[in-house]
């Protein structure tokens, strides 16, 4: 029945007064909301990411905020790569997003590159619904199983609510420790429920929980082996760098006066002008840190782990009596590859302001007359000049090159990238490194076309630096397409190429081990490289001539908001020396042609 206007009145008249309305309840976020959320709770800036069919909620929910800004590369090996670029050189986590499929198998190669060295990452992978995990579905495939070899830990998230909190453990396992990256694999359905946000300021795990300390009486006991040592050596890698321990090296090498070596992944951590650093040692390393290597009395190995490429044989390596002491985060690097006669295990900077508060305190001194006696024979072994190399005023020669682009850039605020091969070990040799986390290139899995990436990331990163990638026409080709990501978003990277129209490293192997053989290392179909630069919007110079490098870095550096590609043909017969062959041990080093 229908009311009359009196009725109306009256009838609102004898509800309660009320000044405002009741307030509506906010809605629970989504997954994909809530993964945002964690990720600004993280402070993360910067997201490398290629969109797709499971992770277009979470795209939604990004394109709904402003502080974190996703960078969309033109392949899912090139934001994982360029994600591990940023996180080595600024020491934070570096965070990529794949879609599920092909686009997780796609970023396997840069999670295996970022495992291999240690790199802190956290890679968000989309999933098929969870009803659909199992069935074949559509661009499906078993991340958990396929990551699980190289990644440190990796999480399948099936309830909605526990995502924040996934995400937390992912971040803390991720920097923690051994750093590594962690892969969150999450299924379409969780990325659109709904849940309570809440994302934890701490998180424990009872099976998680590295050691930091050192244990103080390993320490004394290294202490008093170091303070007795005749012919003592510091070896560190890639681990002081990781661990932001560069400053404590130096101090303990300037209270010690001990010859310092570092690997291809420890460069910057002590300055390479100081006297007491004897260059990088391994398979292309100086033939006095070799030398040192294999004939000190004691060892003090920091955040180093004895690979192949650093001791060569370890049977030869094994061959001179020594005591060695090993200081690493992650105890299953202990007693590896090589016996070790004080283990510590603990985080590298903790370990080191202990040592030298020990070395400090005690009573004992180096003997000075065996130290100074042992400094002797490493100068001779330098006498060597292992790095001299023939120059020629017709041919480009690669390290060359390097050492113009040292000396034109040692006073900027510049950073280095590198691909694999050839050039890597030229870049390692003759560019000189006076800080850490300058140098960025793949060690451990050793990653053709990192090093676009790496300097895309970088240059987000640290926008008022030069960032510099030194790569071969081989390297450069891999990852090439990242051109067009570099103008999308304004990363102008300067590139040097060293093009010497073969894979030259597996050319040099080749020439030394295969009889000359080069079976498919010769690049018959090389592209202009100058014109595809142009074509994706950059610079491109070509440079035939010695008189003209110079000329060309300074004006790679001159545009300093312009991506510029220098195709540099350099001598396609040059090899890389000093080399310790395969089944070598490090003193049996070839140091030029002359020893074939």
């Amino acid at each position: 029945m229908d009311m009359s206007a009196a009725e109306v009145k009256r009838a609102a008249s004898a509800q309660p007064a009320s000044s405002s309305p009741s307030p509506t309840p906010a809605a629970d976020p989504n997954g994909s909301e809530i993964l945002v959320r964690c990720l600004q709770a993280e402070g993360v800036k910067y997201l490398w990411g290629y969109p797709g069919g499971a992770v277009l909620y979470i795209y939604d929910a990004l394109y709904k905020q402003d502080t974190i800004q996703h960078v969309l590369v033109r392949h899912e090996q090139a934001a994982v790569h360029a994600a591990d670029g940023y996180a080595r050189a600024t020491g934070d986590v570096g965070v990529a997003l794949v879609t599920s499929g092909p686009g997780v198998t796609n970023a396997i190669t840069g999670i295996a590159t970022a495992y291999m060295d240690s790199i802190p990452m956290v890679i968000i992978s989309g999933q098929v619904p969870t009803a659909a995990i199992g069935l074949d579905a559509f661009q499906e495939c078993d991340t958990v199983g396929i990551t699980r070899p190289v990644v440190k830990h990796n999480f399948l998230v099936k309830d909605v609510r526990d995502l924040a909190l996934t995400l937390k453990k992912a971040f803390h396992i991720a920097r923690t420790g051994r750093p590594g990256p962690v892969v969150v694999d999450i299924p379409k359905d969780v990325s659109l429920k709904t849940a309570p946000f809440h994302y934890p300021e701490t998180v424990e795990m009872r099976s998680y929980n590295p050691v930091r300390k050192g244990h103080g009486g390993q320490i004394r006991k290294a202490v008093q082996l170091l303070l007795a040592a005749r012919r003592p050596y510091i070896y560190t890698g890639g681990g002081v760098i990781l661990g932001n321990a560069s400053n404590e090296l130096r101090q303990l090498v300037d209270l010690l006066g001990f010859p310092c070596t570092n690997t291809l992944m420890g460069l910057g951590a002590i300055a390479a002008s100081d006297p007491r650093f004897l260059g990088m040692l391994g398979m292309h390393g100086t033939y006095e840190a070799n030398m040192t290597m294999q004939h000190c009395d004691v060892l003090l190995a920091v955040g180093a782990r004895f690979d192949d490429r650093v001791i060569g044989n370890p049977r030869h390596f094994a061959s001179v009596e020594r005591k060695i002491i090993h200081i690493d985060i992650d105890p299953s690097s202990i007693s590896k590859r090589v016996r070790v006669d004080i283990p510590i295990v603990g985080d590298v900077k903790e370990v080191l302001v202990e040592l030298i508060a020990q070395i400090k305190e005690a009573q004992a001194r180096p003997d000075a007359a065996a130290v100074n006696a042992w400094w002797s024979q490493v100068n001779e072994w330098r006498k060597r000049a292992c790095l001299d190399y023939k120059t020629s005023p017709d041919v480009i020669k690669p390290q060359a090159v390097v050492e113009k682009l040292w000396e034109l850039t040692k006073d900027r605020d510049a950073y280095i990238t590198s691909d694999v091969g050839q050039h890597q070990m030229w870049a390692a040799q003759y560019y000189r490194f006076e800080q850490p986390r300058r140098w960025i290139n793949s060690g451990g899995l050793g990653t053709m076309g990192v090093g676009l990436p790496y300097a895309m990331g970088i240059k987000l990163a640290k926008p008022d630096a030069d960032v510099f990638c030194i790569t071969g026409e081989g390297s450069i080709q891999m990852c090439i397409q990242e051109l067009s990501t570099c103008l999308q978003y304004k990363t102008p990277v300067k590139i040097v190429s060293l093009n010497n129209r073969y894979l030259g490293m597996v050319r040099q192997w080749q020439q030394l081990d295969y009889g000359g053989r080069y079976s498919h290392s010769y690049m018959d179909a090389l592209p202009d490289f100058v014109k595809l630069a142009e074509a994706y919007g950059h610079v491109g110079l070509r440079v035939d001539r010695p008189g003209d490098v110079e000329g060309a870095l300074k004006e790679a550096i001159r545009l300093k908001d312009r991506t510029v590609f220098l195709d540099i043909r350099t001598d396609p017969t040059e090899n890389v020396w000093p080399m310790v062959q395969a089944g070598k041990g490090i003193s049996e080093m070839l140091l030029g042609s002359e020893d074939l």
